[in-house]
């Protein structure tokens, strides 16, 4: 499966913000603000309508590991339910289940549960789910499968728990490796997600 190579701390300084959530990547922006290949003194070129546009869209792609095409056929779908476009397009996204084990703290990354997921250590309600991009629906329960649960990846993304909590849509028992998707989420209950503005990327796709 293709995926974006770029090296992600470089794609941190770019945009100057964290988009991937990992606190390594607020010390380097810390250590190092400035865009990769420029120093401190540089000023960033005024961008067009559309380069905006553009910079918002990269953005939710790379923070959720989603391709042009799939990132496409979201937004489609985001367009034909009710309500908002943009508002649905995020909780498509926040809906996945790599996205969804990630805020379960049963991985420390997305590209970690991506990689967790496609290698079958991961339930949806009993059943082994090894599709990234499964939409997981209200009251679904995500696990690790017990063979799994001692994996010091696991052991180690668990501890976040304690220091940063969990979402409110989201229910966590860190001791059986066992979370509840308990609703589908709206931007205003994911405080990282701020930076990204959803009504731009709709902009774009409308023309």
């Amino acid at each position: 499966m293709a995926r974006n190579t770029s090296p992600r701390g470089k794609i941190v300084r770019r945009f100057g913000i964290n988009i991937f959530g990992s606190e390594k990547f607020n010390k380097l922006l810390q250590k190092k603000p400035n865009m990769p290949g420029k120093d401190l003194s540089y000023r960033k070129k005024k961008l067009s309508v559309y380069g905006t546009q553009l910079i918002e869209k990269q953005k939710a792609k790379l923070m959720y590991g989603v391709l042009e095409r799939q990132f496409k056929r979201y937004f489609e779908i985001a367009t034909s339910k009710k309500g908002k476009t943009g508002e649905n397009l995020i909780s498509i996204l926040e809906s996945r289940l790599d996205n969804v084990v990630y805020r379960m703290h049963f991985a420390q990354s997305r590209r970690q549960s991506r990689q967790i997921v496609l290698h079958k250590h991961i339930t949806v309600n009993g059943q082994t789910v090894n599709i990234p991009s499964y939409q997981l629906k209200a009251g679904d329960v995500v696990s690790v499968t017990e063979g799994y649960r001692k994996n010091i990846l696991v052991l180690e993304a668990l501890k976040s728990v304690g220091s940063y909590g969990v979402l409110s849509h989201i229910e966590v028992d860190a001791d059986n490796c066992t979370g509840t998707f308990k609703n589908v989420p709206e931007k205003k209950d994911i405080p990282d997600i701020m930076e990204i503005n959803e009504q731009l990327i709709v902009e774009l796709y409308s023309k």
